[in-house]
């Protein structure tokens, strides 16, 4: 029975009746609504769908086409557009996020430059023999028995040494970085 009224409405509203649209609408707007709240969380959203559904149902009403039922080919138009917020919520980013992410990496590339500096500082700072075994250690990467080769002294001297350098750069840098040691 209720397809047959879909049916007889259809029919109606493809000859341009308006009361017979408004009947339709007003039949299955409430449904529709309860049925894309399922996927989509937001009432204006989802209202704005609906009506979307039924403004393109009018629009095509002279040439309109259904294979199943008025009913399934609606819920069918409501479960796509919810899909297709749903995609779209997922492939876009809010303009606050983008800009606190921004802002993060601002921050943390100020502190990353800063940090960079006192340490060259605090290096800079070593007496000449413990700075030079500091760099070949930490930039040139040689090991410590590669360094004792090339400068002609003991292992114990080079450990030692590197031990005296990071000491001293940690209290050049002091309490502000405390969390790198």
């Amino acid at each position: 029975m209720q397809q047959d009224d879909d049916i007889i409405l259809l029919n109606l509203i493809r000859q341009g009746d308006v009361l017979a649209f408004r009947l339709l609408f007003e039949k299955y707007f409430t449904p529709l609504c309860r049925f894309m709240n399922m996927y989509v969380q937001d009432t204006n959203v989802v209202e704005e769908l609906a009506l979307d559904i039924f403004t393109q149902l009018w629009e095509v009403r002279s040439t309109f086409q259904i294979h199943l039922s008025l009913k399934a080919y609606l819920f069918q138009s409501a479960k796509n557009k919810c899909l297709n917020v749903l995609r779209q919520k997922k492939n876009t980013v809010s303009l606050e996020e983008v800009d606190l992410d921004i802002q993060e990496t601002y921050e943390i590339s100020l502190e990353t430059e800063e940090l960079s500096q006192l340490i060259q500082e605090a290096i800079m700072a070593l007496p000449g023999k413990c700075r030079d075994i500091f760099h070949l250690s930490r930039t040139l990467n040689f090991t410590n028995k590669e360094i004792a080769t090339q400068l002609n002294i003991s292992i114990k001297t080079v450990e030692a040494q590197i031990t005296k350098a990071l000491k001293r750069i940690k209290e050049f840098i002091g309490d502000s970085y405390s969390y790198l040691w």
